[in-house]
């Protein structure tokens, strides 16, 4: 027999485990990890330049109106100066442009807020026949484009005195985001429980004394939801104004920007960025403000549809 001292025992190789299977011998990592790493560099890259291609309109109106010397390149000023809004307000009617804007836009909010409030209040606590189907229809409404119906919106108007007023315009521009408002009113309304109501009428109050003291409160994101709306969506509108507005004592900043814009053949840069930058602050500073509420009126809408 043969001895089997000095042997050395068979050695088996052992198969990579799943956790190492993709790290060499030397500790370096392998093709699937470095794959996954450039995959994830190339989705930072294609972000980051969505989000320069983002800024950059932005960032041109911000230094093209502290620009003395404006251009449509976006650059650094070589001269920061101020001049261009002291020119806004002076001499190209800012002053009247905003004025304007904001009682179209005020007004339409407030007009929104009360017909939405008692609409969305009648359809969630009342049931009659074709409610739904009336419901849907203000979808269909919402859906149909403004450019569909500004023949007739402006032969409605010419008929009934509307044209070139104050008090027309702002009607009009509440109409338009009545829908959306509706629906979102009745949404709240619908997350007050009928017993809170029930209760206050066991009280003695009237269904007016419980709708507006107790009710109401309750959906308060809700009425400042749909006053973001109206507000943001006046201020905002530019198809209709152009259409129905011709006075330019009455025009709004939306009109006055694209005047400004087609008014001359060498356009002033400086000029227009400057009144940008001024129709911007208004709505940036209502959404800033009404921010919170939203958020709130929102979730709570969401809940109760």
């Amino acid at each position: 027999m043969k001895s089997t001292e000095g042997r050395h025992p068979a050695v088996t190789q052992a198969s990579p485990s799943p956790a190492t299977a993709g790290t060499s011998t030397d500790g370096t990592q392998g093709p699937p990890r470095r794959r996954a790493g450039a995959a994830r560099w190339g989705a930072y890259a294609i972000l980051f330049a969505i989000a320069a291609f983002s800024i950059m309109p932005f960032s041109w109106v911000i230094l093209a109106s502290l620009d003395s010397d404006a251009t449509i390149f976006v650059r650094l000023p070589e001269e920061w100066t101020v001049q261009n809004f002291v020119t806004v307000f002076r001499s190209a009617g800012g002053v009247q442009l905003i004025t304007n804007s904001l009682i179209y836009a005020g007004g339409a909010t407030v007009v929104l807020v009360i017909a939405t409030t008692l609409a969305g209040y009648a359809l969630s606590r009342y049931e009659f026949p074709g409610r739904r189907g009336f419901m849907l229809g203000l979808l269909m409404v919402r859906v149909v484009p403004p450019t569909a119906t500004i023949v007739p919106l402006y032969v409605i108007a010419t008929d009934l005195g509307l044209l070139n007023t104050y008090h027309g315009l702002i009607l009009i521009l509440a109409s338009l985001e009545v829908p959306l408002g509706v629906w979102i009113m009745k949404g709240f309304f619908d997350t007050v429980p009928i017993e809170i109501e029930e209760a206050a009428w066991m009280d003695g109050a009237t269904r007016l004394q419980a709708a507006f003291r107790i009710v109401l409160p309750l959906a308060g994101p809700g009425v400042g939801a749909a006053a973001l709306i109206g507000f943001m969506g006046a201020w905002n509108q530019f198809l209709v104004p152009l259409v129905l507005i011709s006075d330019q004592s009455r025009i709004p900043i939306s009109i006055g920007l694209f005047r400004a814009w087609v008014a001359y053949t060498n356009v002033d840069w400086g000029l227009l960025a400057a009144l940008s930058v001024v129709y911007i602050i208004p709505a940036l500073v209502f959404y800033i403000v009404a921010r919170r509420v939203l958020q709130q009126s929102l979730a709570g809408g969401l809940a109760g549809t």
